[in-house]
């Protein structure tokens, strides 16, 4: 049955079925509500409507001109006044009724804060989510969870989908695989594919901000030994090699995705949750999906290599044109992976403006079609392996508003190595910063008023007197990654810092992210001198509410971030590099 009641059921556009409620501003499934029967899916009832699915489409003539007319064959349909059931009367006041109701409900809109709860990136990693999975939905549910891909990574990552209360790190991967019609032709034919484009997506503790962190493909780096599942379902261990390019860390010697978690967390000493891939393919189907994306160049393009060829200023592009775009490199001044990188973060930044704009979010079958697309793009790990589990993760992922989104590139120099540089390296003096910075959770834009407020009563705990350094008592635990770090910070407090009373105990129950200090309140002042001594910041005072009694020691727990004894906890507040905010337009150059 199509969408005016009309037609075989294996003419159905699924886009078609799914349509806004302006009631709640989420979209449902719409099947054939002519008495109550379905005309959709086997065993799937639908459910009952405020309105039908032209009653939420502006410019609908046709459709309101035949409301009348349609209320004869709904005659078992009961329209809804003022949120209740309506009695049926005669089919005439009934189909005027309808389209009365129809007429008014046109002209709501949905609340502002649902249109705005769409945060995507690009590979589509999350657009599917919007067209929803009710129970009437069943069916596209399990076509979308279809469509997903899975890569085992063993014990890596969270194996939940997010933990409460705790910065999420989400590795987003961009092969050069050539998958797709069309797509042979594009560099080596046949390749595995490799970690060609690579994004680290920090979110925050709160969820009020987050920093996309770009890794240069030619980034000379180290790669540790990993263990991949190989496709006969054995595991094996793949030995580490030393300064070569970090994307290798995927596809070479059978490296999986696994390998290059592995090669970010021992870069960037950040805990990677999940990863996402996508591939060349990805790039033409969704930007495709959503109608185009709007870019910018400060000057015309035409490069060979790529095949874009674009004039200055603003421009829409899609499907080959766009790939096209991510691509070139040779068109930039330098023609660097660095120039590209910035094209790229410029064309993520504005598909999440598209994906979030009212044209794609009213449009069911661009919905459809982006939530397709989507799905087939995406390669996982099996901790988000399912519809129901992506949206679970889409749901803190959409507490993000775009202005607090920030695009960054890991700084580095070029090679020193290098007589004429193709590679780089890490810069040692900013990428440290940035790094300390993301470790401790700092975010690299502006945030809510209420952030503000409560990092500054936060910082009120570090405000006032300080103990002596031999009145200050601690045991201390490690929960970090360094073997012996409990035994090294209380060597280096009571020689170097006089706090006598400091215990080693030992390995802490559990790893812990961050570095912890548990005090009581008649504690306070031990807690700051020992704050001032270590460089803890403000996130790191955790107060009890019942004073210590007798000679009870506070409690440091050493969490990843911390680097050694002597060496601050705390990174800088600000940095000096390039950013980009993702609700910002900018030209590539």
């Amino acid at each position: 049955m199509d969408a005016q009641g009309r037609g075989r059921a294996e003419e159905i556009d699924p886009a078609d079925q799914w349509v806004l409620n302006p009631d709640t501003g989420d979209y449902e499934l719409r099947l054939n509500n002519s008495g109550g029967d379905s005309g959709g899916a086997p065993g799937v009832s639908a459910p009952r409507s405020s309105g039908r699915r032209g009653a939420v489409r502006e410019g609908d003539g046709e459709r309101r001109g035949a409301a009348a007319g349609e209320g004869s064959r709904r005659g078992r349909e009961v329209p809804r006044q003022g949120g209740r059931r309506a009695a049926p009367g005669p089919r005439g006041q009934e189909a005027t009724a309808s389209a009365e109701n129809s007429a008014g409900r046109r002209k709501r809109k949905a609340p502002k804060a649902r249109r705005k709860k769409a945060l995507l990136w690009t590979g589509g990693v999350m657009a599917f989510l919007l067209v929803g999975a009710s129970a009437g939905g069943y069916w596209l549910y399990q076509h979308f969870n279809g469509n997903l891909n899975t890569v085992d990574i063993g014990d890596r990552g969270n194996k939940d989908v997010v933990t409460a209360n705790a910065p999420l790190n989400i590795l987003v991967i961009g092969t050069d695989k050539r998958t797709g019609k069309g797509n042979e032709g594009y560099g080596d034919k046949g390749s595995t594919g490799h970690a060609d484009t690579n994004i680290l997506f920090h979110v925050s503790e709160d969820r009020t901000n987050a920093t996309a962190m770009s890794i240069p493909r030619d980034l000379m780096t180290n790669i540790p030994d990993c263990k991949a599942k190989q496709a006969d379902g054995s595991e094996k261990t793949i030995p580490g090699t030393q300064n070569v390019r970090f994307n290798t860390s995927l596809g070479q010697d059978g490296r999986d995705p696994g390998c290059t978690m592995d090669t970010v967390k021992e870069l960037t000493g950040l805990q990677v949750d999940h990863f996402m891939m996508v591939d060349f393919n990805a790039v033409k189907e969704l930007s495709t999906a959503v109608g185009g994306v709007n870019i910018c160049l400060a000057h015309a393009v035409k490069d060979d290599k790529s095949h874009l060829d674009l004039p200055a200023g603003p421009s829409k592009v899609q499907g080959e044109e766009a790939l096209a775009f991510v691509r070139t490199r040779h068109a930039y001044a330098n023609g660097s992976d660095l120039d590209r990188i910035k094209s790229q973060q410029q064309f993520i930044g504005s598909m999440i403006r598209q994906m979030k704009s009212n044209d794609t979010l009213t449009s069911p079958t661009k919905l459809y079609k982006l939530a397709d697309s989507a799905t087939k793009a995406l390669t996982v790990d099996s901790a988000i392996d399912s519809v129901s589990k992506l949206s679970t993760l889409a749901k803190e992922l959409t507490k993000i508003d775009t202005k607090n989104i920030t695009f960054v590139t890991l700084p580095v120099i070029d090679n020193p190595a290098e007589p004429k540089p193709i590679t780089v390296v890490v810069d040692p003096v900013k990428a440290p910063q940035l790094l300390s910075m993301m470790q401790a959770d700092t975010s690299l834009t502006e945030v809510a008023a209420q952030k503000k407020a409560a990092k500054s009563k936060q910082n009120a705990l570090l405000k006032g007197t300080r103990a002596a350094a031999a009145d200050v008592r601690v045991d201390v635990y490690n929960g970090g990654e360094i073997a012996g770090g409990a035994q090294q910070t209380v060597s280096w407090l009571q020689n170097d810092k006089g706090v006598l009373k400091s215990t080693n105990k030992a390995n802490a129950p559990a790893k812990a992210a961050k570095t912890t200090l548990e005090y009581a309140p008649n504690q306070a002042d031990q807690a700051r001198a020992l704050a001032e001594m270590m460089g803890l910041p403000a996130t790191a005072m955790k107060p009890g509410t019942k004073d210590a009694v007798g000679l009870q020691a506070m409690v440091l727990t050493l969490g990843a971030d911390f680097k050694g004894a002597g060496t601050p906890i705390t990174g800088p507040t600000k940095i000096d590099i390039p950013k980009a905010s993702a609700d910002k337009e900018v030209c590539a150059k």
